[in-house]
């Protein structure tokens, strides 16, 4: 019983249903790129444009980086995906923050376009990671998913270090 009522809760937490569907792993991922896009995007747009240079140790990237990496991770793992060319940027991290976020929103709509064309009888077929090992199209989706996790826990901890909430810790209106 316990274990029904927490399946049930991560349904009606992803927004799942039980309805059969040809590509059940895309379709999940999918789902759940939709929910992150706007929360980092949101994240993105949060933090003041003079904050963009931002970085919590001389270790850690600019949060300008960190939209640039967002980016860069989208279209990546999107285009590896789908088995389509990846978009060509000339994007810099020290680019304005209009000009970052324009480019975060344009890798969410790629990748929106990018899986419609990815089909779940295809996700054992071969890729190259991006140091040139063998993967399947499976870990370009699981990269998705996990890199947009990461990036939206940065993105969260880069506006708390500022005095900003996330926009998952507002409350709601």
């Amino acid at each position: 019983m316990k274990r029904l009522f927490l399946g049930c809760m991560f349904l009606a937490w992803t927004g799942m249903t039980f309805a059969q569907t040809k590509n059940p792993v895309t379709d999940v991922v999918k789902d759940a790129l939709a929910r992150r896009q706007k929360t980092i995007t949101a994240a993105i747009e949060e933090m003041p444009a003079d904050k963009f240079g931002y970085k919590p140790t001389p270790d850690q990237m600019t949060f300008g980086h960190l939209a640039l990496h967002i980016v860069e991770a989208n279209n990546y793992f999107c285009s590896t995906a789908a088995g389509i060319p990846e978009p060509k940027s000339e994007l810099k991290d020290t680019d304005g923050k209009d000009k970052l976020v324009a480019a975060v929103k344009e890798s969410f709509t790629f990748c929106g376009t990018a899986l419609d064309k990815v089909d779940d009888s295809k996700l054992g077929d071969p890729v190259k990671d991006f140091g040139g090992h063998d993967q399947t199209r499976a870990w370009a989706l699981i990269g998705l998913a996990s890199s947009c996790a990461d990036h939206y826990g940065t993105a969260a901890m880069y506006l708390r270090l500022n005095g900003l909430l996330p926009p998952t810790a507002e409350k709601k209106k």
